[in-house]
Parts: C-alpha cells; structure tokens; sequence
C-alpha cells in the first residue's frame, strides 16, 4: 500500500475537496490570478486558519504596499483576528532588500525569518516583482528552488502569490508542486468567481472549473456536484416501500404510493397546480419522516398562506419539527451552493420528503447551463442514496399547447416517475388535469385524471 503524504488543510470549505484532503505540507504552490480575483483573501483565511490550529505563519511582501492597509482590509473579514499578528503570524516586508540587494538577499532573509519564527507556513506575495528582478528564467528558477530547499527542511510549506498569468511552461510552475489559479468571468450582468488545480504533484484533485465566492467570512469553494458525487454515497435499498404522495386517491391508482427513495418530476404550465401538488406532498410529513419545502418563488408566508387555503397548517408542523422551509429567490447565487445547502439541510433535520419548487428556478442560477443535467443527475442520485424521496415542479410555457420546453434535455429520463398537469376546456369551464405518464417498477392505472384544489386539499378523480 502506498504511503499517504501528510497534509495541510486549508480550512476553507471546498478547497480541500478539491485537493483532495488539502495541501501537502512542505510543498510549494503558486497562487495566481488578476488583481482583485481574490489571492491575498484566500492565503490570510488559509493563514489565520492555520495559526488557529497551532501553525506559525510567516507572511512576506516584495509589494510596496504598507502592511496596515493589508490589516485594514482583512479586518472586515471574520477569519481576521488582529491579536495573532506579531504572535503566531508574522508580517515581514522584503521590498527594501529586493529593490536594494536583489533576489539573493531576499533568500536570505526569508530563511532568517522561517527559523526565527519555526514558521510552517510561508505567504510570498509579489512573486511578479521578484520575476522582474530576474535577469534570466534560470534565475527565476534559482530563486524558488533556493526558498523551496529551506522550507523543505524546515518542514513549511509555501504559497507564492502571483498576479501574473502564468503558463504552464514558465520558469515559475516548473519548478513548484501546485498551481491553483483564481479568475472571475462576466456573464450578461453578473460577475462569476472560479478557481481551477493546474497542477498537482503528489496529490490527486478534482480537475476542472469550479465556482467560488468571497463573503465576510473570506472564501468558499463549491465543488462541482456532479465531480464529487461521481457515485452515490450510500447504495439504494433492496426492497421498495411506499410512501403516500398526501393524495390517497392517486395513491390507489399507482399502486399504493410513490416508491420510497424515488424521484417525481411534475410538470406543467403555470396556475395548473404544480405547487399545490407539492404542497399536498409535503402536508403528510410527520415527525419519524420531516419534508422540506427548497423553493424559488414563493417566501414561507406565502406558501403557509397558500397551504391554509388547502385546509393544511404549515406553521404547526413546522413547529414540531416535521416541516422545513427554505426559500432561494432566483435572482442570484451559484447552482452548486443550492445542491449542497440542500444535501445539507436534509442532513441536518433527517429529512425524508423533499419538494423542489421549481427545477426551472433552480437552473436560472446556472452560470453554465450545459452542465445542468449533469449536476441534477448527481443531485437527485445523492438525494435517492440517502433515502429522500422527492418531488419536483418544471414549468413548461405553452399553457394549451403539447410543446415541452425543458430546463435541460433528456430530464425526463432522470426521474422515477412523470405526471403532467394541464388546463383543458370542457364547455364554458377550464379544468385542472393529470395524467400520469410514468411510474417506475410500478403498475399503474393511465386514465385521464381531473385535479381539483379546495379547502379540503388537493385531490384527482377520473374525468
């Protein structure tokens, strides 16, 4: 069996998932990425990270920027803590002794001060100002290579920051373990953080782009869900239980429920009843079984609002514990943070019902609307995995018409079962209907169904 190298964890959620259990430690890596892409946030929240878990930190600049508006900065940030500056994390300057003495001296320095503190971590920035100094890449490389010997034996490991684009054959990712670059893209109005690994060496990864943001609490990552989630966690059941969709009627026509641990796609125009199925869904939760309603559109006052008009009393199963709200306006956000903060709330309350209103508010958050079907696949994989059996609203925009415009192609063939509702004329009366075109390892009854919402809920019955 191969030997594990020991590692370093960041503290930054994501980014140790990404690399696989962190950074190695006494490894040197290259940080890099436009000014203003998030470099000096991510090495002080991996610094004061590192201190709080008993590290020393030596964080050095051959920039001309003052340290104080560097303090100015992070303190805004609540990894920030100004009592271990001068403690545990030391801020040195070595733009004087660059600008005066050269790369050289600037070794030199830096090696004082890793033994004088018995640092574990050293921050480098400015690593553009010491290529500049360079008169050649063979002394570029003799720079790194010379700070890289001594931190090795000095068992710390080193983050040099760059706001150089760097390519993959400089002088510079030659010669170190990591590479991991920083960047933000425009897409219309918005603006979307990513970070991707060029380079690992002695460490498996995650590849690809990732999406990140940079709250008051610094940095976090969201690894792409479908690359993390490559299979499901836990295996599915052997045997198929029921579980009652809150219809007892529609109940009897598809065998006697929905299939635990199954997946319900419900689709149809809007005003056809796609919420209040859901709603109906979510009224059988109990105590043994809680449900969470992960919506997009509608606030928590709204939809208990809406569900008293159905005969349903959210705010009394909410406050016993069976019934969970979580609302996620679609106007902004990163499609992976909902998947895991979905993952992550039916974790904490052990939820067993889940309805996600809707896939179509879900998937407007996408920076990247190519990659939706795979990252709901991997979502509701992981979902099914753990029990949860869900159903989920898509709205089509013809409201008469047989036209389907999904949100990504081929959803259909993700789900367990497909219901559909519609509207239909029947003499001067438009009418709710459901037909059922779907249900997986399960027979079931394909008439034509009429939907009908009162005070006393939600109910189907043939037409």
């Amino acid at each position: 069996m191969l030997d594990q190298l020991k590692r370093l964890h960041s503290g930054i959620e994501g980014l140790d998932t990404l690399l696989k259990g962190g950074l190695v430690a006494g490894a040197s890596y290259i940080i890099q990425g436009r000014p203003g892409s998030g470099k000096t946030i991510l090495a002080n929240q991996l610094g004061f990270n590192h201190v709080k878990n008993g590290g020393h930190v030596l964080f050095a600049t051959l920039l001309a920027e003052p340290h104080d508006r560097l303090f100015e900065f992070m303190s805004t940030l609540s990894f920030f803590d100004k009592n271990e500056i001068g403690a545990k994390i030391q801020f040195v300057s070595a733009f004087d002794t660059l600008e005066n003495d050269g790369l050289d001296e600037v070794v030199k320095l830096l090696r004082r001060e890793i033994s004088r503190h018995k640092s574990t971590v050293m921050i480098l920035d400015g690593l553009l100002n010491a290529r500049s100094k360079a008169e050649s890449p063979l002394d570029t490389k003799k720079f790194i290579s010379e700070l890289q010997g001594h931190a090795a034996f000095a068992g710390c490991t080193v983050l040099l920051l760059t706001s150089s684009q760097l390519d993959d054959g400089s002088p510079e990712h030659t010669m170190v373990d990591g590479v991991i670059e920083l960047g933000e893209e425009s897409i219309g109005p918005r603006t979307v953080r990513r970070i991707k690994l060029r380079k690992t060496r002695g460490s498996g990864a995650i590849s690809g782009i990732h999406e990140f943001e940079i709250t008051s609490n610094g940095i976090t990552v969201y690894p792409r869900i479908e690359s993390v989630h490559v299979q499901p966690s836990h295996e599915d059941n052997e045997d198929i239980t029921r579980l009652s969709s809150g219809i007892k009627t529609l109940d009897g026509l598809i065998g006697g429920g929905l299939a635990d641990s199954s997946i319900t796609l419900v689709y149809g125009p809007s005003g056809a009843g796609k919420t209040c199925f859901g709603l109906q869904f979510l009224s059988a939760s109990t105590i043994e079984e809680p449900g969470l309603h992960f919506g997009f559109y509608e606030s928590p006052q709204r939809l208990r609002l809406k569900a008293s008009f159905m005969g349903h009393d959210f705010k009394a199963l909410e406050s016993s514990g069976a019934l969970h709200l979580s609302w996620h306006p679609s106007t902004a956000g990163l499609i992976d943070k909902l998947a895991y903060e979905l993952l992550a709330t039916v974790d904490r309350y052990r939820i067993k019902r889940v309805f996600i209103d809707s896939l179509g508010g879900m998937t407007r958050v996408a920076a990247d609307k190519t990659r939706v079907l795979d990252m709901f696949t991997a979502l509701m994989g992981e979902l099914r995995s753990r029990g949860v059996t869900v159903i989920a609203s898509w709205e089509m925009e013809s409201i008469f018409g047989g036209n389907i415009d999904a949100p990504a192609p081929d959803l259909s063939s993700l789900v367990d079962n497909l219901l559909l509702v519609r509207f239909a004329h029947e003499g001067s009366e438009l009418k709710r209907q459901l037909s059922i075109l779907k249900i997986r390892d399960s027979a079931y009854d394909p008439s034509l169904l009429e939907v009908v919402i009162g005070e006393s809920g939600l109910d189907v019955k043939k037409v």
